[in-house]
């Protein structure tokens, strides 16, 4: 009986963690996450960036389709005063794409003041707008802010700047006369 008494508080020691233990362990993972969250938080303005030039992309596509299948013209205007656009199908009694108080607005797309994104070219310098002109002053190549589509498809050419608080990343968005829709990113020396 003895003998069995002793092996069993010996197995009762074994088991378990020492604190000793359980302190590394956390220690090791809290070290993981921190290195972990801040390059989260380093690569987060970029990621916000890309996700809103795509959506843009999205929605001009949306815009293309929907002329083409109303056959009618739908246009987007970009309000760079209040960092948004807004997606319309219809420009109104006064048909002007640009005062929206009449048009048909289907949706808004604000740019919330938190991420960062709004209309630029970023840290580009020069000539280095997709067309090779000097950069628009609110970031929009467009005549009067404002993209159409006609029920071929077709719209005007030009295109839409996006920088990020960094300034150091820059997409465009934007269309030729064909209707073609580009979504560009600056590589430090080029438009890809």
């Amino acid at each position: 009986m003895l003998k069995l008494n002793v092996m069993n508080n010996f197995r009762l020691k074994e088991r378990g963690f020492t604190l000793i233990e359980v302190v590394v362990v956390i220690s090791v993972i809290g070290i993981l996450l921190a290195i972990v969250g801040s390059q989260l938080l380093k690569s987060l303005p970029d990621m916000r960036l890309k996700s809103a030039a795509r959506e843009l992309y999205s929605t001009m596509q949306t815009a293309r389709m929907n002329a083409i299948k109303d056959n009618t013209t739908w246009g987007i205007f970009f309000d760079t005063t209040h960092n948004r656009y807004l997606l319309c199908s219809d420009s109104g009694a006064d048909g002007l794409w640009s005062t929206t108080a009449d048009n048909k607005i289907v949706a808004t797309v604000n740019f919330p003041s938190q991420s960062g994104v709004g209309y630029g070219h970023g840290n580009i310098t020069g000539n280095n707008s997709v067309s090779g002109y000097p950069f628009p002053t609110d970031g929009v190549s467009y005549n009067n802010n404002v993209v159409t589509f006609n029920s071929k498809g077709l719209s005007g050419a030009g295109y839409v700047y996006l920088d990020n608080q960094n300034k150091s990343t820059s997409y465009a968005v934007g269309t030729q006369a064909s209707g073609v829709i580009r979504l560009l990113m600056w590589q430090g020396t080029k438009w890809q």
